[in-house]
């Protein structure tokens, strides 16, 4: 006589913990949506406005590059851990600027950066003396490809685990961007892209009198996406010469460079 009372006690609370469950994960993604969807000349693209837009006030842009797990064209898997943190609130309140999240479905190249640049031409109020790239893994290759390209654009570039050197193509050309800052963090057991090419860069913008810092994360893998922005014990950060700015915070560094 007990047996269906109790049934449906089961399925009434199990109801309410898959709504609580269901709850908890839409309120967990709900930064997605500060990152607003738009098309470019066919590139997938997500666009994070200034927290309390102030229209007489100009922002730095942070151009966010994803990594392989981020390829596509549903505009929605090249928001990463990283694009999460940009989009906390203290974060915003703190750095307030616009970032731009594109979605490639292969390496970034230089049309991917010809659209990039026509995005960032119709954001209103973006500072161009002030316009970052960063990302991770591809996206780092990516980052370093790109302040190849076009290293008078960028003010600073960050990559993670990407050394731009690639196994087809000519090494990049470290005397192209000495002069632009550059932060590079990597895991020293990464299995994926490998430390050591990352460390050849360092070590020839060090001949150079370069302006680069190298972060490497002891003990860790690849997955080290997470790290460069809040910081961690396991790292030691390198510099390539007395140019560097010595901010051991990595957005007060970011934020503090400029063309």
């Amino acid at each position: 006589m007990q047996f269906f009372p109790l049934i449906r006690h089961i399925l009434f609370v199990s109801g309410l913990m898959a709504i609580a469950s269901t709850d908890l994960a839409n309120a967990e993604d709900s930064w997605r949506d500060l990152y607003r969807p738009q098309v470019r000349d066919g590139m997938p693209c997500r666009v994070m406005t200034p927290l309390s837009f102030a229209p007489n006030k100009n922002y730095p842009v942070i151009v966010s590059l994803h990594g392989a797990g981020g390829k596509g064209t549903d505009n929605k898997k090249q928001l990463k851990d990283w694009n999460r943190q940009l989009a906390g609130k203290q974060i915003r309140t703190d750095f307030p600027c616009f970032v731009i999240a594109p979605q490639a479905d292969q390496l970034w190249n230089s049309d991917h950066l010809r659209k990039i640049k026509s995005i960032i031409g119709t954001l209103p109020s973006a500072d161009m003396s002030r316009i970052y790239v960063l990302g991770h893994s591809m996206g780092g290759h990516g980052t370093y490809i790109f302040s190849q390209l076009d290293p008078d654009f960028f003010a600073a570039a960050a990559p993670s685990a990407g050394s731009g050197l690639r196994r087809t193509e000519p090494f990049i050309d470290p005397e192209k961007i000495k002069d632009l800052p550059i932060w590079a963090f990597h895991g020293d057991k990464d299995g994926v892209c490998p430390i050591e090419k990352d460390q050849a860069v360092f070590n020839e913008m060090k001949s150079l009198g370069g302006n680069m810092k190298f972060t490497i994360w002891e003990g860790d893998n690849h997955g080290v996406s997470g790290k460069f922005i809040p910081g961690a014990k396991n790292g030691t950060t390198h510099t390539s010469s007395e140019r560097c700015d010595s901010e051991p915070d990595f957005l007060k560094w970011l934020f503090a460079q400029s063309k």
